[in-house]
């Protein structure tokens, strides 16, 4: 066991290892997202309702805590993260709270279950301030990240994890907006589509020190699917993707001029796949390149919200 891992004497305080069990740090990739949102309705020269904008704040918070916690669960009853013996903590396999009985298997779903019934009642109030879209918009998040791990839908077994984490991240920053619109923005859509492949990225390299282990659950998403000399190419694909898009968004006037500056954690995606490319086989060499992925992902997002502030103020 990596000696960083959670144990029972680090956390005589069960609130304390409650709040640790949700993976804190990883819940920015939810931040970040509606920040984006936040900075895109006020480039649209809508003025930020800030009660619902914290509300909004709070409940992508909670489902994405709900999720982490979830998968935690799920991880349990199919193996993988027992099994999981090349994990890079805290990146991969899992919380650990399960197995190293920091908690038990059942404490963390009724966690889950609670988290996700706070996230039902704080989307409640919000769906009243923006309508039934809203409510629809919510229950593909719930869905998703419930499905992402839990059968019969077991979503990243099934080859979809990527998919339903582009469809989640990249649609928070229009869930966003339409709190503070009562408007759906489908150019927002296309907008956020580079933060929504960054974030699937990240996924996609986790996967690799996962791998074995997941091949034993029978977790068969792509990276367990193929080989990984393959495989260690769709992290190029999904970068190289994001990036495009991003070109191309400012290249037709979707973005402003002033978002070149949200490609310039670019950079971080290529040196990361620098990593990758030479060492699939070997994951316990990728913790460089995990911690690059999540900071593209990171500073994309907030420099693309920050040019895109700028140039509403500028615009005046």
């Amino acid at each position: 066991m990596n000696a960083a891992e959670p144990t029972v004497e680090q956390f005589p305080d069960p609130l304390i290892a409650y709040i640790a069990a949700t993976r804190p740090p990883f819940i920015l990739a939810t931040v970040m997202p509606i920040f984006l949102g936040l900075a895109y309705s006020f480039y649209e020269g809508h003025t930020l309702h800030a009660l619902n904008a914290m509300l909004t704040l709070l409940a992508g918070i909670l489902l994405h805590a709900a999720t982490n916690v979830l998968n935690d669960y799920y991880d349990s009853l199919n193996g993988s993260d027992a099994l999981n013996e090349e994990r890079i903590f805290p990146f991969t396999g899992g919380s650990r709270f399960i197995q190293n009985e920091v908690l038990s298997r059942k404490q963390v779903l009724l966690y889950g279950i609670g988290l996700v019934l706070a996230v039902m009642l704080v989307g409640a109030y919000l769906i009243s301030q923006a309508g039934v879209s809203l409510f629809w918009l919510g229950l593909f998040g719930l869905l998703l990240g419930w499905g992402y791990s839990a059968p019969p839908l077991s979503l990243n077994s099934r080859g979809l994890g990527e998919i339903s984490v582009l469809a989640g991240f990249s649609l928070l920053p229009l869930g966003t907006f339409l709190v503070q619109t009562g408007d759906i923005s489908t150019t927002l859509l296309l907008v956020s589509l580079p933060v929504g492949l960054l974030t699937a990225n990240l996924l996609y390299i986790n996967q690799f020190p996962d791998r074995k282990a997941d091949i034993q659950a029978h977790k068969l998403h792509w990276v367990a699917r193929l080989a990984p000399r393959v495989s260690r190419w769709g992290y190029v694909l999904i970068a190289g993707l994001a990036w495009l898009v991003l070109g191309g968004l400012i290249a037709v006037g979707i973005l402003p001029t002033l978002a070149i500056i949200s490609a310039l954690p670019a950079v971080l995606s290529i040196r990361a796949a620098c990593i990758l490319l030479p060492n699939a086989e070997r994951p316990q060499a990728l913790a460089p390149a995990i911690q690059m992925t999540i900071l593209a992902m990171l500073s994309h997002g907030a420099l693309l919200s920050m040019a895109l502030v700028i140039t509403a103020l500028l615009r005046g």
